[in-house]
């Protein structure tokens, strides 16, 4: 592949004569500040009609722009063979359909069996050069569309499609119960669990989250939902659906309020549906979280603009064979 990644080109258009180089790798082509002083040290980063320049010259119009990013790799990484269900691969982008359990990026006590490890060995043995740079995150018990950026250009400009609030992830899940509108947003601000702080729960103090949602099945005691995320806070989908007395089926960390009863030792059956009729018996809500062995949640689509292509690109993962299961499972009960 050489020192470079292939360079990002840029054709000076006839309103644009005379503006300086630095205007145009700013403004036009979104060249962050810090990536700009990266660029200045390296030997081919700017380069104008095939030169090397200083970014203070004046350009004109038809003028070639190209930056080149020097090659790297995640050499902290431990390359490990994995199998990878690739939706989409160009130079930038590496865009995967994650499996449930596998966890995106080497944490304390994770740093082998992730899926950067198989990512990472996948491109040694295509003989690449690419530094895993996952765009967004995706809990370690979740599936779905898993976009990676081949550089930091990529990252970037993802990024602030993301903070735009212009990338559009949509998620399915199976949930007990049915929301009480076959539509709706939940608003509820999200911070950690003062007694837990690896959860997180609705509170006032928190920072502003918002999903929305929009019921397509519904069962006996339980619901199919799709949910679009208008904010990016950590467990926000499952902790949103807890706060609607609709937690997601399987789930063990924000589990049905049933749980609390279990653990007291209650008579369940009785006590339990004598305040939360609207659930259906309690021993169905424990009996469906044993038909999964991880939150029924899947991130189905993903929608974003290509940052070199600037075409909209749709995503899609199909649902796992386990949410499949659960679905039919719950279609073959009696109808509501």
């Amino acid at each position: 592949m050489g020192l470079y990644y292939p360079p990002i080109r840029y054709v000076v258009p006839t309103h644009e004569d005379g503006m300086l180089l630095k205007t145009i790798l700013q403004k036009r082509m979104g060249v962050s500040r810090k990536l700009l002083s990266r660029l200045k040290l390296t030997e081919q980063g700017i380069m104008l009609n095939g030169t090397r320049v200083y970014i203070s010259v004046k350009v004109q119009a038809g003028d070639l722009i190209e930056i080149r990013l020097e090659q790297q790799r995640s050499d902290d990484m431990l390359p490990q063979p994995m199998e990878l269900h690739i939706l989409y691969e160009d130079e930038h982008l590496l865009v995967l359909n994650k499996p449930a359990g596998i966890i995106v990026h080497p944490t304390h006590g994770h740093y082998t069996g992730t899926l950067a490890n198989g990512v990472v060995h996948y491109w040694q043995e295509k003989g690449w050069n690419y530094r895993f740079r996952a765009v967004h995150r995706l809990d370690q018990e979740t599936s779905g569309v898993l976009v990676i950026a081949k550089n930091s250009y990529i990252h970037q400009h993802i990024s602030e499609q993301m903070i735009a609030g212009t990338v559009d992830k949509r998620y399915v899940a199976l949930v007990h119960g049915r929301p009480s509108s076959e539509s709706g947003s939940i608003d509820g601000p999200i911070d950690r669990d003062p007694l837990e702080p690896h959860r997180r729960i609705v509170t006032p103090e928190g920072y502003p989250s918002l999903t929305s949602y929009k019921v397509y099945e519904t069962y006996p005691a339980a619901s199919l939902v799709e949910l679009k995320l208008e904010t990016g806070r950590t467990h926000q989908i499952r902790v949103h659906m807890l706060s609607i007395d609709c937690p997601l089926i399987g789930d063990r960390m924000y589990q049905h309020p049933v749980y609390n009863l279990v653990q007291a030792g209650a008579d369940v059956s009785a006590e339990y549906n004598d305040v939360h009729e609207k659930h259906g018996e309690a021993s169905s809500i424990l009996k469906l979280d044993s038909y999964i062995d991880r939150q029924a949640l899947h991130a189905s689509s993903l929608t974003l603009v290509h940052p070199i292509e600037r075409k909209t690109m749709v995503f899609t993962a199909p649902l796992p064979e386990d949410m499949k299961s659960l679905r039919s499972m719950l279609a073959g009960e009696e109808a509501i």
